[in-house]
């Protein structure tokens, strides 16, 4: 419990911290190309700190780690309250994803640690149905004080500050962290395709999602509970999806269901940008729908990458899939924002469609180049989180079965 308290805690403030941050930034008067600049700051911090801050749990423990880099990013929280400039913001929206990797770095290791064979995709499970509550309930938040004032930065801080406390009380002596050498992008590419380009896609896709959606509610008018609600819609249904989609893929070839879900996507985001004119229950029906779809595609890609893994291979591999994923988290906010600053509020839903609706053609084109494998050599489905984590990758990876020898042989 102390570990699912401290990391609800710190989805709480980090899912009202994202959607206030570009708000604000609407209201200071930032370009759309500058705020989606901003925003993807956070999402390059991920990317960077995810190696420094497994090492830094390694050396010093996960105890030490989660409560200098809490303090770090409660600090950071409170400078972009009291200064909205957009390259101050920047660079602490980087420091925050920085602190946040390691965050979720010692969280996990400790999950990893208490965790059995039987038990780690149960637990994996339950953190992320806590990630995904966190970022959801913390939109509601937002309604609270008026996003020009300090006050909402003022709770940011207070709940990262917060999370602390579980995690100092609880844990004695931190668990021993060991990180394999990682394996390249460009190896992983060659050994699934598929699942790398959808881990890119996806991160482009929730980057943008996430990282923009709070600018595009503003844009079309909506108020700041209005923008809590839309923000929180997509994550709901993410968190109704992830079981019956994994149970899915599990009974039926992964790439049709990954090409399926991808699709269905494409034409939520479609519904989505066509709701506008019909009010706000239409739009977060639409934005559900859409969430549904889009939050499991980084398990999908995930769980279809683990079919043609090894052993060895299967935990050297998360670094170098966490780096797919992180890269197209950080290009979303920033290639979103271009498409809205050149045709307006509407290319945001037409570029979620675009991203969709071409992972789901790749996933049709990669069926007429490889025969699937078979049902009884697939690993389970195990849901996890896209957003920088390498641990978290290498958890559900190891939770995974491994693939019959013959079967990696006859696919590829």
């Amino acid at each position: 419990w102390p570990l699912f308290v401290g990391i609800g805690l710190i989805m709480l403030a980090n899912g009202l911290q994202g959607t206030l941050l570009a708000l604000r930034a609407t209201l200071e008067g930032f370009s759309t190309t500058m705020t989606g600049v901003v925003m993807s700051g956070y999402f390059l911090g991920l990317l960077v700190g995810a190696g420094p801050a497994s090492r830094m749990v390694g050396r010093v423990g996960h105890v030490r780690v989660f409560a200098g880099l809490a303090s770090a990013a409660s600090v950071a929280v409170l400078v972009q309250g009291l200064f909205p400039e957009p390259v101050l913001w920047t660079i602490m929206r980087i420091v925050t994803g920085f602190c946040f990797a390691g965050l979720f770095v010692a969280c996990e290791s400790w999950l990893n640690d208490v965790s059995t064979n039987q038990t780690r995709g149960k637990l994996l499970s339950a953190y992320m149905v806590v990630v995904f509550s966190g970022l959801a309930l913390g939109q509601f938040f937002l309604p609270l004080a008026d996003p020009r004032a300090i006050d909402l930065f003022l709770l940011v801080s207070a709940l990262i500050s917060l999370a602390v406390v579980p995690i100092l009380l609880a844990l004695s002596q931190a668990p021993m962290l060991e990180l394999p050498e990682r394996i390249g992008l460009g190896a992983l590419y060659r050994l699934s395709p598929l699942g790398v380009i959808t881990a890119v896609g996806s991160g482009v896709a929730h980057g943008a999602l996430f990282g923009f959606g709070a600018v595009y509610a503003r844009a079309i008018g909506l108020d700041t509970t209005g923008i809590a609600w839309f923000m929180a819609a997509p994550m709901v249904g993410g968190i109704l999806a992830q079981i019956p989609i994994g149970r899915a893929s599990d009974r039926f070839d992964r790439r049709t269901v990954l090409c399926v879900v991808a699709f269905t996507a494409a034409l939520a985001a479609l519904a989505a940008g066509s709701a506008v004119a019909f009010g706000l229950v239409p739009i977060l029906l639409a934005t559900l729908c859409l969430g549904a779809a889009t939050l499991p595609l980084y398990a999908l890609s995930l769980a279809h990458t683990n079919d043609f893994l090894g052993p060895k291979q299967r935990v050297t591999a998360s670094g170098a899939f966490v780096l797919a994923a992180g890269i197209g988290l950080s290009l979303g906010p920033v290639c979103v924002s271009a498409v809205m600053q050149a045709v307006g509020p509407g290319g945001f839903f037409a570029f979620l469609s675009g991203v969709h609706a071409a992972i789901g053609a790749f996933a049709l084109y990669r069926m007429t180049r490889r025969a699937a494998v078979p049902l009884d050599a697939q690993g389970p489905f195990v849901g996890t989180v896209n957003r920088g984590s390498p641990l978290a990758t290498e958890i559900a990876l190891e939770t995974a079965a491994e693939p019959m020898p013959e079967v990696r042989e006859r696919t590829g």
